[in-house]
């Protein structure tokens, strides 16, 4: 496998088309487009199916599905929890393509992105895996311990696939570092806004706007700011600043106990929809 060039080539596909539709669609309102959290296979697979529909039909823009992992090292305890439910659940790879591929048969215009972790994602180095979720209807990638200094073949299989490889920023991400991750971001970029795990918090860090402006003088593409984010107070202060938020554990957490109160989770992904608005 030849090796991939700095910045990773252009590529045409629908994939990059959705993503591209969803960011410019919500811009043209005036808005931010607000990218829901599912897990694959929580509380079970039919679970999960619902919970899918439940977080786009309330609001959702793009959809980010979640696959469970026995060490999810980026996931607080909310996420780590839903794991192990997943995973005693009997969770897999099949499941979570029969998640895409379903999700992409009933809401044709969303954008999917998968997030993980580089073993779900590359199991020899084969990219078998990330064909099969290009083929069930997946647009995008976020591999959460994936470094730009790592990815070129990834970059490489995932645009050969169709796929657009997400990266990660972080308020501790140099300056300078910053820019040339940026620029090997394809689809979006992910604005990790505070220093730690994923999680549902009261109030959003300090300097997040700061770091959002940094992050913003140097993007080429859409960024999307996640992590901690949990309450429509939190989306209407990063709205300005955004070209996408991310809601992830509030909402696992709005399904409940059981895992199962799609109505609530909807209705919590309608209120931080409606908090969007620039």
């Amino acid at each position: 496998m030849h090796m991939a060039t700095e910045a990773a080539p252009a590529r045409k596909g629908t994939g990059r088309r959705r993503l591209d539709a969803a960011f410019d669609a919500a811009a043209a309102e005036g808005r931010a487009a607000l990218i829901p959290y599912v897990l694959a296979g929580y509380p079970n697979a039919d679970g999960a199916r619902a919970a899918a529909f439940a977080a786009i039909d309330g609001g959702g823009d793009l959809l980010e599905i979640g696959l469970p992992y026995s060490d999810p090292l980026a996931d607080g305890p909310t996420l780590q929890c839903a794991s192990r439910v997943a995973l005693a659940a009997g969770a897999n790879m099949e499941n979570a393509l029969q998640l895409i591929s379903a999700v992409r048969a009933a809401r044709p215009a969303t954008p999917l992105v998968v997030m993980g972790y580089v073993n779900q994602f590359l199991r020899g180095r084969d990219g078998a895996s990330l064909e099969r979720m290009a083929g069930a209807g997946a647009d995008g990638l976020i591999i959460a311990d994936l470094t730009p200094d790592d990815g070129p073949e990834v970059e490489e299989v995932a645009v050969g696939c169709g796929l657009d490889l997400v990266y990660l920023v972080a308020p501790t991400t140099a300056p300078e570092r910053i820019g040339r991750i940026a620029a090997r971001s394809r689809g979006f970029l992910y604005a990790v806004s505070l220093v730690g795990v994923t999680g549902a918090r009261r109030s959003l860090p300090v300097g997040v706007a700061t770091f959002l402006h940094r992050v913003r003088a140097v993007s080429p593409v859409p960024i999307a700011v996640g992590f901690g984010v949990s309450r429509p107070a939190h989306v209407r202060r990063l709205a300005p600043l955004a070209d996408g938020i991310v809601v992830a554990s509030a909402l696992i957490d709005a399904l409940g106990t059981d895992g199962h109160d799609t109505d609530q989770m909807r209705a919590l992904v309608s209120d931080l929809a409606a908090a969007t608005t620039r």
